[in-house]
């Protein structure tokens, strides 16, 4: 059994407002099981209640607990951060039943979402977050008042909500770029200073950098609280941050870090990479930093999709009526719902011999049938976080929701390929850079590559993390969008509108345009 720091808010169910009433409105909801003994805060004024470092505790797994609900949250949309954005960019489709099934998801597909049909979750999930890590920050100070935590307790406390709250800034600044931002609850009428995506990055990078000059983020956690914040993921935003904002200012020091983590001997690559996506290969030598999810008690279900435990997305990229050939060595992949079907450009993208390939798309055809394999169907998907018989085994709600495997967000992969972009881009070692690049080529069964550029690495980007989130943003960042993303490049002849960067950013959620009486501007030209 996984434990965890969000494995203990099990039962933890907190009703979420839309983000102008959230960011000020306590934890008003109380949990019990073996971690959370908690007294209802009705019965008790709040600044009484977190004055010891129990409540305090509790505090800090409410500021987790939103990472859970990105798969499937507070809006009851889609919305896993694994696999939004590969629908804006060339190596996923939506598939489903139809064009109208998740159309949030379909509308993604062809830049053509509206502000009322558009990505909610994100939004919804992302501000609770940041309201839930400032509560930490406030609670500390009324803990320390009651003399109940020492001055080392509470720079560890106050480290890990400042890093989680950058977190959920870099969805927001990822996702819808011109944002309100701020590191103190609103009061009354809630309403937050609009900033653009330029100005959000220079704060929460303002705020990245102090966070990680503290000293006070650890490096590595013992395997029983794998999932708390740590250093090497302040330096896995960083460097994500800057390569988006093409900062150049700030190459030399995003480098340093990923050199910093390459010699600290504590990463190295998983020796195949099938072993990656198994349960026993979560928090393994190559992973940096994940999201945790358990299918043992969970009781997280469709009643109750906030509570902690399992997740849906491997429900979502399992293909639909499948049924595997008896004997197969994927006879363990079940059904699911097929919105991850690989383009056949994707497929005939891998360089022969390449290993990746098998997991990026893999080939239903020769390993089972299905009788409805959805409108968009190709034959392929993606087999990394496919559904697995016995995965949500031992959930105690609903099967859906209730599978174990854990989002890979940062690998020591993308350490060894930031590396070796930063070093062509600050004019470093070319050979140092062809042999980082060459470390994940070998991985995959590839022969070394003399030398590299940018058009390389990112190839090799694209085959190594494919269905990983990170495509779109990578052709965003390096100008390769508007003459990548078009309807002429869609094999499948589905994309009909191609990419511009009116729609680069997501649109708004309405419901947040009108509550903010006229002070929030709409993304672009969305209407």
């Amino acid at each position: 059994m996984k434990t965890n720091i969000l494995n203990k808010a099990k039962g933890l169910m907190v009703k979420v407002l839309p983000f102008y009433l959230f960011t000020l409105l306590p934890l008003m909801t109380g949990c019990k099981d073996s971690f959370l003994e908690v007294t209802s805060p009705t019965d008790t004024f709040i600044e009484e209640y977190y004055t010891t470092k129990t409540s305090l505790d509790e505090a800090l797994v409410a500021a987790y607990a939103p990472l859970h609900w990105y798969d499937y949250g507070s809006t009851y949309q889609y919305n896993a951060l694994n696999f939004i954005s590969e629908f804006m960019s060339d190596d996923m489709y939506p598939n489903g039943s139809s064009n109208t099934d998740q159309p949030m998801l379909q509308l993604m597909f062809n830049y053509s979402c509206t502000p009322v049909v558009c990505l909610t979750g994100v939004w919804s999930d992302s501000y609770s977050g940041v309201k839930r890590s400032n509560d930490v920050l406030t609670y500390c100070d009324w803990v320390e008042k009651a003399g109940n935590i020492s001055a080392a307790e509470r720079a560890d406390y106050e480290a890990q909500a400042r890093l989680l709250r950058v977190f959920y800034y870099l969805q927001l600044w990822k996702f819808y770029g011109n944002i309100p931002c701020y590191f103190e609850n609103l009061q009354a009428p809630y309403i937050s200073e609009q900033f653009t995506a330029d100005q959000v990055y220079t704060k929460v990078m303002e705020e990245l950098e102090a966070v990680i000059a503290t000293g006070n983020l650890k490096n590595d956690y013992p395997a029983d609280q794998k999932g708390h914040v740590t250093l090497p993921l302040a330096y896995m935003i960083y460097a994500e941050m800057v390569m988006i904002q093409n900062d150049s200012s700030r190459y030399g020091k995003a480098l340093g870090y990923m050199k910093e983590l390459i010699g600290s001997g504590r990463y190295q690559l998983t020796p195949n990479y099938k072993d990656i996506w198994d349960e026993s290969g979560e928090w393994n030598a190559e992973s940096i930093w994940e999201i945790n999810y358990f299918d043992d008690n969970s009781v997280r279900g469709w009643g109750n999709q906030l509570a902690a435990g399992g997740c849906v997305f491997p429900r979502l990229h399992g293909p639909r009526s499948f049924k595997a050939n008896a004997g197969d060595p994927y006879e363990d992949v079940d059904a699911g719902w097929g919105f991850s079907a690989i383009p056949l450009h994707s497929v005939a993208s891998f360089e022969e011999g390449d290993i990746r390939k098998e997991f990026s798309a893999f080939d239903l055809n020769a390993h089972g049938t299905s009788d409805d394999p959805g409108w968009m169907n190709t034959g392929y998907c993606l087999y990394k976080y496919m559904c697995r018989k016995g995965n949500n085994k031992d959930q105690k709600a609903d099967a859906d929701l209730g599978f174990n495997n854990n989002l890979r967000v940062y690998r020591y992969s993308e350490v060894l390929l930031n590396a070796a972009e930063l070093l062509l881009k600050t004019g470093g070692s070319a050979s140092e850079a062809a042999g980082y690049v060459n470390e994940v080529r070998a991985r995959a069964g590839l022969a070394a590559a003399n030398g590299v550029d940018e058009d390389i690495i990112l190839n090799e980007r694209r085959h190594e993390f494919m269905g990983e989130g990170k495509r779109y943003f990578d052709l965003v960042r390096t100008g390769r969008a508007a003459s990548v993303l078009t309807p002429a490049n869609d094999s499948g002849g589905y994309r009909t509108k191609g990419w511009s960067e009116d729609v680069r950013y997501l649109p708004i959620p309405q419901d947040n345009i009108d509550a903010a009486q006229g002070t929030l501007k709409q993304n672009g030209s969305y209407k």
